[in-house]
């Protein structure tokens, strides 16, 4: 009888010991995770997003927008910035000239680095958000 008392306490000090270890390695896990979003969402805040329109717009360059914010939104929250700039309005704007903005484009900036997603972004942004929204994510990613 002592013996058997013995081996069950054994294995219950065992299944205690056991659910522990689990609650403190998941913890540990959602910490590391944690941890690393932490690191893209720094890495994303250097990085800031612009997208050059005139005042007259199609649906598929106001789609372009919204779907861009809305990926940024998801994705990043306010950790990455966003800019809609007339080009109408605001004919000096320094990037226009730096980049040679002439007409609706979609860049994505970090430091030097840019990338112009304005082909991608018109091909996908009504009929394939979700690839355009992919393709953003993945930029900001690859810079």
């Amino acid at each position: 009888m002592k013996k058997a008392l013995s081996t069950l306490t054994f294995f219950m000090l065992l299944a205690v010991v056991s659910v522990t270890a689990q609650c403190c390695n998941s913890s540990a896990q959602k910490s590391d995770s944690s941890q690393s979003q932490q690191e893209e969402v720094t890495k994303a805040s250097d990085v800031k997003v612009y997208y050059f329109h005139a005042t007259r717009r199609c649906a598929t360059c106001q789609a372009v927008e919204k779907v861009t914010k809305e990926a940024l939104a998801e994705k990043y929250g306010d950790a990455v910035s966003f800019e809609s700039i007339n080009l109408e309005e605001k004919k000096n704007h320094p990037l226009i000239e730096k980049h040679n903005v002439s007409g609706q484009t979609l860049l994505i900036i970090k430091g030097d680095k840019a990338e112009n997603l304005t082909n991608y972004a018109f091909m996908n942004a009504r009929t394939n958000p979700d690839k355009l929204k992919s393709k953003i994510e993945e930029t900001i990613e690859s810079l």
